[in-house]
């Protein structure tokens, strides 16, 4: 079939919950793609933040080659070898001890929305559950990662959301500091905001953050499905800020286009999650978590952090000098904003 004739089968088949381009993408390899049609195109999107090693990179392709012919499911019921790999490799390599695998971010930061709760309820009881996010934030599609995101335009329509959520302007400690009260478990937040229009935290206000989580003994986590696995010149963003969370989320790039998610944890916050607590059944699946291995080695032994360093570098240098030599006609507007560059 051809691109026309496969747009039209769409519109009879698929939920309308996307308004794609007409074009139907068939290959790809690294940072091109190509229609049904043969057309080649430069793919600045790369799925959404999940192709961080380009599409079909020839590590990822072989990894999940070799092991859709070994194993490609098997239950939680019992040990997975990849899963415990992949774990390892993550957990020396951050800042995290334990490691839970789901499907998407979305789940990640539903378990991570759990686990906050239930560790704040088994030391400190039932009234301490409300969770403080960003105003802009986003954080998923499930009700209660809606009931998280910050901006309205995701939550119109699915009312009434799951309770215990509260949002502050993002880079403002004092309102978060105002927003506290004796109900707050944990504060959330993206280390970059993606969704939100790519707006970096001030190392400074990341810094303070964790020093008043420290204080009124708050859990803080880290929502990393799209700033985390290399995309911003490290592991993982955090790194960037010398802050550690107590909780960080992973996706999206994490698998090389294959379907995973992780939630990461520090030991005494992960306690609170024992035996049939949580659960998923793809998590720790096998051909998932052996592309990922392959994306996780590959960042780290490849030259591709390094790379992302210095063309973000560029690419910020260049917008810069762009913003300086045309300013908004009238001067700045109210609501425009600098170009934030990442701690180093």
């Amino acid at each position: 079939m051809n691109q026309g004739e496969l747009i039209n089968l769409s519109q009879t088949f698929l939920a309308r919950t996307y308004a794609p381009a007409p074009v139907v993408l068939v290959r790809g390899q690294g940072c091109r793609v190509w229609d049904a049609d043969g057309k080649e195109y430069l793919d600045f999107v790369a799925g959404i933040a999940v192709q961080a090693l380009g599409h079909c990179h020839p590590k990822v392709v072989e990894a999940i080659r070799e092991q859709a012919s070994r194993l490609m499911h098997v239950s939680n019921l019992y040990y997975i070898g990849r899963e415990i790999e992949l774990a390892r490799l993550l957990v020396e390599n951050s800042c995290a001890d334990r490691v839970f695998f789901c499907n998407s971010g979305a789940e990640a930061n539903e378990a991570a929305i759990k686990l906050a709760r239930k560790y704040s309820r088994d030391h400190y009881g039932t009234d301490r559950y409300e969770i403080i996010t960003m105003a802009n934030s986003f954080h998923g599609r499930t009700l209660a990662t809606l009931a998280a995101t910050g901006q309205e335009k995701f939550r119109l329509g699915f009312e009434p959301l799951p309770a215990g959520f509260s949002h502050v302007p993002f880079n403002d400690l004092a309102a978060l500091e105002k927003a506290l009260t004796p109900r707050t478990c944990a504060v959330m937040l993206e280390p970059i905001q993606a969704e939100g229009g790519v707006i970096v935290a001030d190392r400074e206000y990341l810094k303070k953050v964790r020093e008043l989580c420290d204080r009124r003994n708050l859990l803080l986590i880290f929502d990393e499905v799209q700033v985390g696995t290399g995309r911003t010149g490290h592991l993982f963003a955090y790194e960037h800020y010398g802050v550690e969370p107590d909780i960080f989320t992973l996706a999206k790039a994490l698998g090389g286009g294959t379907a995973i998610g992780a939630m990461l944890a520090k030991e005494a916050v992960s306690e609170s999650f024992g035996p049939g607590t949580h659960a998923s059944t793809f998590g720790g699946n096998p051909l998932a978590c052996a592309a990922a291995i392959a994306v996780v080695r590959e960042l780290l032994e490849g030259n591709h952090l390094s790379q992302c360093r210095k063309m973000g570098a560029y690419l910020t240098e260049r917008l810069v000098t762009l913003q300086k030599k045309h300013p908004p006609p009238g001067g700045q507007r109210e609501g425009s904003r600098r170009i934030r560059v990442l701690p180093r």
